[in-house]
């Protein structure tokens, strides 16, 4: 196997292994409260302190790539990883533990955005695209199969093992970045402390809300900020967000597509498994169990487009894939695992097809912007998907239909959405073809 290969590998892995933290402590944390003791308040915290400053992050550790380099970038983010996930393991106290899993999401804004830059730096031609369609099902299967994960380790073994397992997997990821390239935008650009205050902020003040469920007052503050971040990009000097990138490719259509596609993937999944423990009352390991279905057919139906779909079908694969997932989750209204099993076989088709998509027109020195904002939107409508369908589903607990047909629509809205992200790509002119990426090695 070709090194790039085997670099690519290392990337994946540690794309699958910040991501899953995201949502593998869903299922553990009851039991790391009952271990631990503490509050009943400290429970949400166990995931909102990962999930906050890695989706506030985001963009800046993007922005950091481009200007310091990718791969350097990429080795701090995973050897704090590493360390923050032993002191996870080790914690005593919940503070301890909300402290690291802290200090883990500032890791993960490190590591996820230099993915797709050192991809573009290790791939050309006809390969670049078979390796960009490698992210689309890694973020999916890692977001779906968290829950399923946290609780097999957990009943298995320790809620400490499911932080333990990041340790092997970070460092044999870092005795393999070697193989990576350097990569860095062509032109430097400045480091914008201003953008970064401005977007950390909003982006935290928008989704500390959603996540707990209260103080709203402070979601249109962090509109304001955010409002205030765009203005003060289009005059900034070393800006945070290249804008060049709303410019007649679709990008803006597309950064709404993966906010409501992530927002259903999240959101349905939390309700499969609160609906499994809290209707049905079943354990850890069978409600989790119930998303095997969902998590099989998406990873075997996103290989098979990778190798083979994508090529002869291009974006139109997106289309199919919405769907299978809509008709996937219809079905599941009525016989569960059959209808997740096909939604899952629709989200391996769409992702698939979206990412490439959404990153084959990027410019080199855009990709650090380009891979933020993919990221920051897919943890955004994450959150928007726990927070609103779980909160429907625990109105009615007692069946999960309503959240189910709200995903429905959510799905026939990324439909459009989609549709509008290709007809802008369309209509780009000629000589915004993409260039060669940039390597500096």
């Amino acid at each position: 196997m070709q090194k790039r290969w085997i670099g690519l590998i290392a990337l994946l892995v540690a794309e699958a292994m910040n991501l899953l933290d995201a949502t593998i402590v869903q299922v553990a944390a009851p039991v790391i409260h009952a271990d631990l003791g503490g509050r009943a308040s400290d429970i949400p915290w166990f995931s909102a302190a990962y999930t906050l400053p890695f989706a506030a992050l985001l963009i800046t550790g993007g922005r950091l790539g481009d200007v310091f380099g990718r791969r350097r970038m990429f080795r701090i983010g995973v050897t704090g990883f590493v360390m923050a996930s032993s002191a996870c393991a080790l914690a005593a106290q919940p503070g301890v533990l909300i402290g690291a899993r802290v200090v883990q999401g500032v890791a993960a804004a490190l590591i996820i955005p230099q993915t797709i830059g050192l991809i573009r730096s290790s791939f050309e031609g006809p390969e670049l695209p078979k390796a960009l369609g490698t992210i689309g099902p890694v973020m999916g299967l890692a977001g779906i199969s968290g829950p399923l994960l946290g609780g097999f380790i957990t009943e298995a073994t320790s809620w400490r093992a499911v932080f333990l397992v990041n340790v092997p997997l970070g460092l044999a990821v870092l005795g393999l970045a070697h193989l990576l390239p350097e990569s860095k935008s062509p032109h430097r650009p400045a480091v914008d402390l201003v953008g970064t205050v401005l977007l950390t902020a909003g982006t935290a003040l928008v989704v500390y809300p959603i996540l707990q469920s209260q103080n709203w007052y402070l979601l249109p503050a962090g509109v304001a900020l955010l409002g205030l971040c765009l203005l003060q990009q289009r005059y900034s000097r070393g800006r945070l967000i290249e804008l060049s990138l709303f410019t007649h490719r679709g990008f803006g259509a597309a950064l709404v597509t993966s906010t409501l596609f992530f927002a259903v993937m999240s959101g349905l999944t939390l309700v499969v498994v609160l609906h499994q423990q809290l209707t049905l009352h079943h354990g850890v390991m069978r409600s989790s169990l119930v998303l095997l279905p969902w998590s099989a057919a998406t990873g075997i139906t996103a290989w098979i487009a990778g190798q083979w779909l994508i090529g002869r079908f291009g974006s139109r694969l997106m289309y199919v894939g919405l769907g299978v997932l809509l008709i996937g989750i219809v079905i599941a209204n009525y016989w569960l695992l059959p209808g997740l099993a096909l939604g899952g076989a629709g989200v391996g088709l769409f992702t698939t097809a979206f990412f490439t998509e959404a990153l084959q027109r990027v410019q080199p020195h855009e990709t650090g912007s380009a891979a933020g904002l993919l990221n920051a939107v897919q943890q955004f409508g994450g959150t928007l998907g726990v927070a609103g369908l779980g909160t429907v589903f625990l109105h009615h607990p007692a069946t999960p239909h309503r959240a189910f047909w709200i995903a429905t629509a959510l799905i026939a809205a990324t439909v459009v959405t989609a549709h509008l992200m290709r007809s802008q790509r369309s209509r780009q002119p000629a000589h915004a073809a993409p260039a060669p990426a940039s390597t500096a090695r």
